[in-house]
């Protein structure tokens, strides 16, 4: 069985979660999942209300914000607690350990900030709440690309790993390999080269291992096998809500389906007669003396010869109708509104928000949305992670780590900003410790492994910045040479002026 037929296999049982996709997203973002054999041609249906576009993309940038952090890292490298104990044991050596760490999260932020994860990422948020699926895959070369549920199919096991994932890709011919082109070519002499030709690309899990293939136009591409590591694999499959038995999940905005076809409805039937609420038409009684082209044609202020009796405006006697149309959904626009939290004043409006609000804003959305910050962060952020580290380590940006030994481990909920809940630990250490006294801290505490500790906590580059023991030291001797020399300066000066005073006195 070919890719492309395994492909059109598959897509018989993700039909259902398509169609439900596409009737989510047609209440909030049409242009997320538009319907099948749709063109740039095609337009789109357009919502009678914004409250579902709102909310999805005030979720999805609240989601990202808690997600990746600009101010801190979202995971911390540990260590294996056999070997920290190891290095426990010489002095300053877990602070070393741990600014080193900190360097290598530092360098993996600044490639996630200077390439398009986060682009890709928010694109990946907004299809998980109206889809429930995404699949995310980042190239050797540092891109992103997001795989929308209607360009790829997946199998998982009842526990829910991934077992197989086959892409389907449009791509130009004169991308292909010489040798592809001219097979394609020969099987079908009349394809012209600036049509696009369907490109297949399958990952199966074998033999404790992802076995990489792909076939463009029915024809295998040799130079695209190949094999992934089972933690290391490129291709990211992503569902918001999962349900034993099921390859796909399901989204967020289909849980409040219902409201928002309430709403569409209602705001369409508010908006209709709103329009026809307010045409002004005006009825001359037929046997009466006043006509109604000279009514129509009369100027503002024109004095005419007739009956005010006979004319008449015609009225939409349905004023209380629309109220309690539009009482009904003031009421489900609050409810949205909460659901999508449209009411939280959690984010300011600023350039650069603190990490309290961050780290609020993932309690938020921990309680709010019942755990998915947490299945985001084990499915997303982690694999995330794996396949950043394993490039970077490639490209020799970032030295190998110790396998086995050091991994990197996603603190979630209150807990989401990393390295920042240590600052907290160490700031409530020094809180209990002040009843001892200054003089007891300095002798019982490491001063320099705590500022040290601080400082990688707050993810700054601590090297150079703390003063060495043998720094220390020096400057100790240099200030007691300094001292003495000023203690004996006097004495000095005594014997000189004496032996000058014998000196005289010889002389005489």
């Amino acid at each position: 069985m070919s890719i492309r037929q395994r492909y059109e296999k598959l897509e018989a049982k993700r039909q259902p979660f398509l169609d439900r996709a596409r009737d989510a997203a047609k209440l909030t973002l049409p242009s997320l999942l538009p319907p099948d054999g749709h063109s740039s041609h095609t337009k789109l249906y357009t919502p009678f209300q914004g409250i579902g576009a709102r909310g999805v993309n005030n979720l999805s940038s609240k989601m990202l914000l808690a997600l990746l952090p600009p101010n801190s890292p979202f995971f911390r490298l540990t260590v294996d607690d056999f070997k920290l104990q190891e290095l426990a044991q010489e002095e300053g050596a877990r602070a070393q350990v741990e600014e080193a760490l900190s360097s290598i999260e530092r360098a993996v932020m600044s490639e996630i900030e200077g390439s398009s994860t986060r682009i890709a990422a928010f694109e990946a948020l907004k299809h998980l709440l109206v889809a429930g699926n995404v699949l995310v895959y980042r190239t050797p070369e540092g891109a992103v690309r997001v795989f929308h549920l209607d360009r790829y199919v997946i199998v998982r096991d009842p526990m829910g790993t991934a077992l197989e994932i086959i892409t389907k890709e449009d791509v130009a011919p004169d991308a292909l390999p010489l040798e592809i082109r001219e097979l394609i070519e020969s099987k079908d002499s009349n394809a012209a080269n600036d049509e696009a030709v369907e490109l297949f690309t399958r990952i199966i899990r074998r033999d404790g291992q992802w076995k990489v293939t792909q076939e463009v136009g029915g024809f295998p591409v040799p130079e695209a096998e190949g094999t992934y590591p089972l933690d290391k694999t490129p291709f990211i499959p992503l569902r918001l809500s999962r349900i034993d038995g099921e390859s796909y999940g399901r989204g967020y905005v289909e849980e409040y389906i219902g409201d928002l076809t309430s709403l569409e409805t209602l705001t369409q039937a508010i908006v209709e007669g709103a329009a026809a609420s307010a045409k002004v038409l005006f009825l001359v009684r037929p046997n009466g003396t006043t006509r109604a082209r000279v009514l129509a044609e009369a100027p503002n202020g024109a004095i005419r010869e007739g009956d005010a009796n006979d004319v008449t405006t015609l009225q939409v006697q349905k004023s209380g109708d629309m109220q309690i149309a539009y009482q009904t959904a003031q009421e489900i626009k609050e409810r949205l509104a909460f659901a999508f939290l449209m009411n939280s004043s959690v984010q300011r409006n600023a350039e650069r928000v603190t990490a309290e609000e961050i780290r609020y804003m993932a309690s938020e959305l921990e309680d709010a949305l019942g755990g998915i910050y947490s299945i985001l962060s084990q499915e997303f952020q982690l694999p995330l992670v794996n396949i950043l580290l394993t490039q970077m380590q490639k490209q020799k940006k970032v030295p190998a780590l110790p396998k086995g030994v050091v991994k990197p481990t996603i603190v979630t909920g209150l807990e989401a900003l990393g390295r920042g809940h240590d600052l907290n630990k160490l700031s409530t250490l020094l809180e209990h410790l002040q009843p001892l006294g200054p003089e007891e801290i300095a002798k019982r505490l490491n001063v320099g492994d705590y500022i040290t500790r601080i400082g990688t906590s707050l993810g700054m580059d601590m090297d150079g910045l703390v003063k060495s023991e043998e720094q220390i030291q020096q400057e100790q001797q240099q200030a007691m040479m300094m001292q003495t020399g000023q203690q004996l300066a006097p004495q000095a000066f005594d014997a000189v002026k004496e032996q000058m005073v014998q000196q005289g006195n010889e002389e005489q």
